[in-house]
């Protein structure tokens, strides 16, 4: 039944019908959560044999000729540097390897060049009023959240099918010097899972930002979380921008937050070397030294880059099911609906759902009263400001996949429910 094209009494009807189903919903007493990418317990324990890797009979000494255990090596043991190293294609002179967030490593930046003067000529930010920060939108939340603390004006870009709007970027960008950078998801964005063109790439690496201290916070979080058997290729950002004279722009994040344990991974940043000397000056007063037992724990098991891939090969496994349950129920319940679109990623960890304009917020609340629980709407917007109110962020891979499926469920029929009520409405 094509909503859109139904008489008010063929809708009312539909709405009667909707109202039972969600109230047997209801009933269940139901408590599901798709609110966020956490990893599901058989993804986690695709890496508990990690844990044997180092124990206390282990010689704990790496590359280095570093006692592990002990204090030292700011940067992180070398060869943990050079996989990420090769995880972000840099060199691993360009990498720092911190604790267990990468989302940390982020917050850090931002605090340093809110105090330090990121190139000759140019104030600290926190000195620069009505400083403004580019959010290609929908976008990740807790991005947002960082320059939000700080103060900065968050400007939305649209998003394309290519990336970010980068006719918009490269407007704004060459003539306001008060705008000091963008947040990036470059492979399989968070939510809707695009990974940007060759062209978007080359198009950020040779911006002419009026702010010579303008920087790309490039988080790669999913460089190599591939779903299916043709994946998506990123450009590498930082061979383009040496190219274009721009390498102090791009600052670089990976880790192994959905890779081993979101808890206890290890997280690295990658920048120009001009860059990295500024952000150790701030580390090397923040911290004496991240766990590199941890560190050396994952080089042990994975050893080199083709290891990760190969650990990535069953994660595959079981979240490509997951993404199949959850475009199934949309394609078989909202398509014929006749309204709502969605992604289908080749990777990542998000399903990005438009459901009917104006009905966001009715469908997030009317989930939670039946027990399930999304990432609220509005979140994917800079200050959780949707302009269309239509935006859903849905994250397959935590609950096992009897329970997802009773979840995209009751997602389907409040989504039908609110999109019943608002047509009514008018």
């Amino acid at each position: 039944m094509n909503y859109l094209q139904c008489s008010k009494p063929e809708l009312e009807k539909e709405y009667q019908n909707l109202k039972k189903k969600y109230e047997d919903e209801k009933g269940r007493g139901l408590s599901l959560n798709m609110a966020r990418g956490k990893p599901g317990k058989e993804q986690l324990d695709l890496s508990l044999d990690m844990l044997d890797v180092v124990n206390s009979s282990s010689a704990f000494v790496g590359d280095d000729k570093m006692d592990c255990r002990n204090y030292g090596v700011l940067e992180g043991i070398t060869e943990c540097r050079k996989l990420f190293g090769d995880i972000l294609g840099v060199d691993h002179q360009n990498v720092m390897v911190g604790g267990s967030s990468s989302l940390n490593m982020m917050f850090d930046t931002i605090s340093c060049l809110m105090t330090k003067s990121a190139a000759e000529g140019c104030k600290p930010w926190y000195e620069v009023k009505n400083r403004k920060f580019l959010c290609p939108s929908p976008g990740y939340d807790r991005h947002f959240g960082i320059t939000g603390y700080y103060g900065f004006e968050m400007i939305p870009i649209p998003m394309t099918e290519n990336g970010p709007d980068m006719d918009i970027i490269e407007k704004l960008v060459s003539s306001d010097d008060s705008i000091k950078g963008i947040w990036c998801v470059p492979k399989y964005s968070n939510p809707q899972g695009i990974t940007y063109s060759d062209e978007t790439v080359r198009r950020l690496a040779n911006l002419k930002p009026a702010a010579k201290d303008f920087r790309i916070m490039w988080d790669n979080a999913y460089c190599v979380h591939d779903l299916t058997d043709t994946p998506d290729s990123l450009l590498n950002i930082y061979d383009e921008c040496v190219k274009a004279g721009s390498e102090d722009m791009p600052v670089m994040f990976c880790s192994t937050s959905k890779i081993t344990f979101p808890g206890a991974g290890v997280a690295a940043m990658a920048a120009s070397p001009r860059n990295m000397k500024l952000f150790k000056e701030r580390y090397n007063f923040e911290v004496i030294s991240y766990d590199k037992l941890n560190m050396l724990r994952h080089v042990r098991y994975f050893k080199n880059l083709e290891g990760v891939l190969k650990h990535m090969q069953k994660h595959k496994a079981v979240l490509a099911p997951k993404f199949e349950i959850v475009l199934g129920a949309l394609k078989n319940e909202l398509a014929p609906a006749g309204f709502g679109k969605w992604t289908e990623p080749n990777g990542g960890y998000f399903v990005s759902v438009d459901v009917m304009d104006g009905t966001a917020k009715r469908v997030v609340a009317l989930c939670k009263e039946a027990g399930l629980v999304l990432t609220g709407a509005g979140a994917t917007y800079p200050c959780g400001n949707d302009p269309k109110d239509s935006n859903i962020r849905i994250a397959p891979s935590f609950p096992p996949n009897d329970e997802l499926k009773t979840a995209m469920e009751i997602f389907c029929v409040c989504a039908k429910l609110a999109a019943c009520e608002k047509l009514l409405s008018e």
